[in-house]
C-alpha cells in the first residue's frame, strides 16, 4: 500500500538546514500495524506528515496504492486526503460550536457526500465508538474520552489511518486495532511501549533515519533502540 523510496525533508532553522528525514526507505503493507517511535525531534512527525500527505519531501517518491503521491499538486492532495487517510489527533480538534455528530459529518461535507447519507453514516460511525446517545452534544458537554471517540469517529468516517498518542487513548486502540484486523492500514506514532507492544511492527527513529525494524512483540529491542538514541543526542 505504501512504498518510501530514498525520502529526505531538510527543513531552515535560523539560516541553518535542519535535516528532518534522511534517505528514508519503507515498504508498509495493506493492512498493517506500524509502530513509530524515536526521541523529540527524531523525525516522527515529519515522517507522519508526509504519509498523511500534509508536507512534501524534497527528495524521492511515496507510493500510495500504487500512485506516486510525492508530485501531486495541492488539489490533487486534498482529494487523497479527503478519501484515502483520516487522523486521530491527540488534542481532538473538535469544533466547538458543532454537535457531535455535526463534527463528525464535517469531512463528508467537504466530500460533497448528500444530507441524508451524512446523518446515517454520522450516526453509524458514533454508534461504533459507543457515543450514539452523546451525539446532540457539543464539545464542551463531552468529557475527554468521549471527545477523542468523536475524534476517531470522524477521522474514520472516511476511509483512514490513523496517528494516536494519549493518555486515555487504550479505549481508542481497541477500536482502531478492530478497524485494523478488518483491513485498515494503521500507523500511530508513540512514546508509550505499551501502545507500541500492541503493533505488528515497530520503527524507532533517530535524527531522521531508521535506526530499527522490529516486531511489535520485541518491544524490548525497540526500547534499547530508542535509549540508544537518545543517548546519542
Amino acid at each position: 500500500m505504501i512504498r518510501l523510496s530514498g525520502i529526505s525533508r531538510t527543513f531552515t532553522v535560523g539560516g541553518e538546514p535542519v535535516h528532518a528525514l534522511v534517505d528514508v526507505n519503507e515498504t508498509i503493507p495493506q493492512g498493517e500495524h506500524l509502530a513509530i517511535m524515536g526521541p523529540s525531534g527524531s523525525g516522527k512527525s515529519t515522517l507522519l506528515n508526509i504519509l498523511g500527505c500534509l508536507d512534501r519531501p524534497d527528495q524521492g517518491t511515496y507510493e500510495l496504492l500504487g500512485r506516486d503521491v510525492s508530485r501531486l499538486d495541492e488539489s490533487e492532495l486534498s482529494l487523497v486526503r479527503r478519501h484515502t487517510v483520516g487522523f486521530v489527533f491527540q488534542f481532538f480538534h473538535l469544533v466547538p460550536r458543532l454537535t457531535a455528530l455535526e463534527n463528525v459529518e464535517l469531512p463528508m461535507i467537504f466530500a460533497g457526500i448528500p444530507a441524508a447519507e451524512r446523518h446515517e453514516r454520522a450516526l453509524g460511525r458514533l454508534r461504533a465508538v459507543g457515543l450514539e446517545p452523546r451525539a446532540a452534544h457539543r464539545p464542551d458537554q463531552l468529557s475527554g474520552g468521549e471527545r477523542q471517540r468523536t475524534a476517531l469517529a470522524r477521522a474514520t468516517v472516511l476511509e483512514p489511518t490513523g496517528n494516536l498518542d494519549s493518555a486515555s487513548g487504550r479505549h481508542v486502540l481497541e477500536i482502531l486495532e478492530r478497524m485494523n484486523a478488518e483491513g485498515l492500514t494503521l500507523v500511530v506514532v508513540t512514546h508509550d511501549p505499551g501502545v507500541a507492544r500492541r503493533a505488528q511492527r515497530i520503527l524507532v527513529l533517530n535524527d531522521g533515519r531508521v535506526v530499527h525494524r522490529g516486531e511489535g512483540a520485541r518491544i524490548h529491542e525497540a526500547i534499547e533502540a530508542l535509549s540508544a538514541a537518545e543517548n546519542d543526542g
